[in-house]
């Protein structure tokens, strides 16, 4: 089958083996997170025209293993009985703390020596740091699970990003995340030209731009256990045009303006005006990538009052100013 994508420069290791991947699939797996990475090699393939990358579905035992959908997903073979392996990719979910894993890290501890790349998808990088092999890494969590893997794993440093792709040990905060990390790995390999046609292809070039934004330690109203502090987010997340002070806010949640600094600092580190500064600021972010609104009308409609202030605050939050973002979409 001929790629419906053109590019100028091809996949390169023509006539070389596929790239192999080994998905180790753990009960009530994330099938989104799986889905996303194994369609992101399979349309590297299709761009590529002929088979980059091939991949093999292993399960703690060789038996079906059920999803976060209730399917039951068969596999190819049980890890145990797995020779040897270049790319270990580990999918897991929900009940991850309810899991044996005995058996994965047996087999973890015997594959992942030298230079063998281990994957966590979903929540993958905790049952990564309980085999014991994120010393020196960094992990990337969805933003429900950092407090928890912050307090039993303190020596594992988290990534503020969606993903981590670089080094050995990577990981993805769950979700379309695997798509940017499969995307990565594509780069790595093959150079930023094909992976940016594999992204076209898949539709996602877009939605790839909005995904460097998302900082995953900056919770929204769903994900903070503590339900004033989440209140208060809620009503920031409504008010970006206009915002209002800290005051306000404490006043709409029934307490006062030392309460609510004292909650944001216990639960979110930050201050009730930084976190409402992160929220419009990522917001000003969508809104350059998604449309071609003037630059003074994203800061306006994101609540800053003057062009400068914006650039300012935008350039110390993403590392360029709203004029460098816009420049480097219309050359992407």
């Amino acid at each position: 089958m001929k790629s419906p994508v053109s590019h100028d420069h091809p996949a390169t290791d023509t006539g070389a083996k596929p790239h192999l991947f080994h998905f180790v699939l753990l009960p009530h797996f994330s099938h989104l997170s799986l889905i996303s990475a194994i369609e992101t090699l399979q349309n590297a393939n299709l761009v590529a025209d002929r088979k980059l990358y091939d991949w093999m579905l292993c399960g703690t035992k060789e038996q079906a293993v059920r999803s976060s959908t209730g399917c039951d997903v068969e596999v190819d073979i049980a890890l145990k009985d797995v020779a040897a392996a270049r790319d270990i990719v580990v999918v897991s979910g929900e009940h991850v703390f309810e899991l044996d894993t005995f058996d994965l890290e047996v087999s973890l501890g015997r594959l992942a020596r030298g230079n063998v790349r281990v994957t966590g998808l979903g929540t993958g990088a905790i049952l990564m740091a309980q085999a014991g092999l994120m010393e020196d890494a960094t992990a990337a969590i969805h933003s429900w699970y950092r407090v928890g893997f912050k307090e039993t794993y303190p020596g594992v440093e988290l990534s503020r990003q969606t993903h981590v792709s670089e080094s050995l040990r990577c990981s993805s905060s769950g979700g379309v995340s695997a798509i940017d990390l499969f995307l990565d790995f594509i780069e790595q390999a093959h150079g930023a030209d094909f992976a940016s046609s594999v992204a076209e292809c898949m539709c996602y070039t877009p939605l790839r731009q909005i995904q460097k934004s998302v900082d995953t330690s900056i919770p929204n109203s769903l994900t903070v256990p503590n339900r004033t502090v989440s209140r208060v987010i809620a009503a920031m997340e409504k008010q970006i045009e206009e915002p209002v002070s800290p005051a306000v806010l404490a006043d709409q949640a029934g307490i006062s303006r030392r309460q609510i600094e004292r909650l944001f600092k216990k639960y979110l580190g930050t201050t009730p005006k930084q976190h409402y500064r992160k929220i419009r600021l990522r917001e000003a972010y969508r809104l350059l990538i998604q449309s071609s609104q003037p630059i003074i009308d994203v800061a306006l409609a994101t609540g800053f009052e003057t062009p400068s202030h914006f650039s300012r605050c935008f350039k110390a939050e993403f590392g360029e100013t709203p004029y460098q973002l816009r420049n480097r979409k219309r050359t992407d």
